[in-house]
């Protein structure tokens, strides 16, 4: 078993984002559809001898004290009574509070490498137990496929998507997902759709209902949706961040791109992924 691995972590876009009611308990009920896109971070795991899990920014980031990394790190060697350690490097590129789940990809790479790292050789269901507590999105992670995703994020359909490019776009500004799920405007109770009217339009369906909450609290949202607009693209927020995103069906919007870096945007064009690079680890 190598002692080291460098993998990726890649980012997600939500198509749509329906929130069709919520449970007694307080959690929202959603429908959506969830795509990787080839935007990653990388993460570097050095097996340790001692149980210690250690952890650098490669990047040059600011080090959270406990960040989903660690965590999940931590919460795999309680599970298994793991005694190997670990050392993980992160080099971010996924931008935080944008919606692209970059914290939760980045959990469930962890999970993953480690499994195979310290050789535990659990079953992707006991990945998905461990990975479910550190957030709703870390089980599509680790599943590794594009998705119909219902219920509180648990529901979890495999779906073939042709392939894309897409420029996205984060402001300087993120946005909290429990301020916008807890603000009293927020549309909660959009009907149900099914699969195959998705499938009639995957790039035009539906739309996200935290978009005009988003727009409120962080108006660096519409302004995004705005330069889409002006390059004739449709564009809509993903997640419950501030990236906005478009697909480009023509040639690349190189000029926007860079406009918006120097003021201070993080955008690229992306192409999706029809698999994880860790699927089947």
């Amino acid at each position: 078993m190598r002692a080291i691995f460098d993998v990726p972590a890649p980012a997600k876009l939500n198509l749509f984002l329906h929130i069709t009611g919520r449970r007694a308990d307080g959690y929202h009920l959603l429908q959506s559809v969830f795509m990787l896109i080839d935007w990653c971070d990388t993460l570097h795991f050095e097996r340790r001898s001692d149980a210690v899990i250690s952890r650098e920014d490669l990047s040059g980031l600011p080090l959270p004290a406990d960040d989903l990394c660690t965590r999940a790190a931590r919460a795999l060697q309680a599970a298994s009574g793991c005694q190997s350690g670990v050392h993980i490097g992160l080099v971010k590129r996924i931008p935080a509070q944008a919606g692209m789940g970059g914290g939760s990809s980045d959990a469930a790479t962890t999970l993953l490498a480690l499994n195979r790292l310290w050789g535990l050789g659990l079953e992707l269901p006991q990945l998905e137990a461990i990975g479910l507590k550190l957030g709703a999105d870390v089980p599509f992670f680790l599943r590794g496929r594009n998705a119909w995703v219902e219920g509180v994020g648990e529901q979890i359909t495999p779906i073939e998507l042709p392939a894309a490019s897409f420029v996205v776009l984060k402001p300087p500004a993120g946005l909290d997902t429990k301020e916008i799920f807890s603000d009293r405007n927020l549309k909660r109770d959009t009907n149900t759709a099914i699969l195959e009217g998705f499938a009639a339009n995957p790039w035009a369906f539906g739309h996200n209902d935290l978009q005009p909450v988003a727009e409120r609290l962080c108006p660096l949202v519409a302004e995004g949706i705005a330069y889409l607009d002006r390059d004739g693209l449709q564009g809509r927020m993903t997640g419950s961040g501030s990236a906005v995103f478009a697909r480009v069906s023509g040639g690349a919007p190189f000029k926007l791109v860079q406009s918006l870096e120097q003021a201070g945007w993080q955008a690229r064009v992306c192409e999706n992924m029809t698999i994880h690079p860790l699927s089947g680890w």
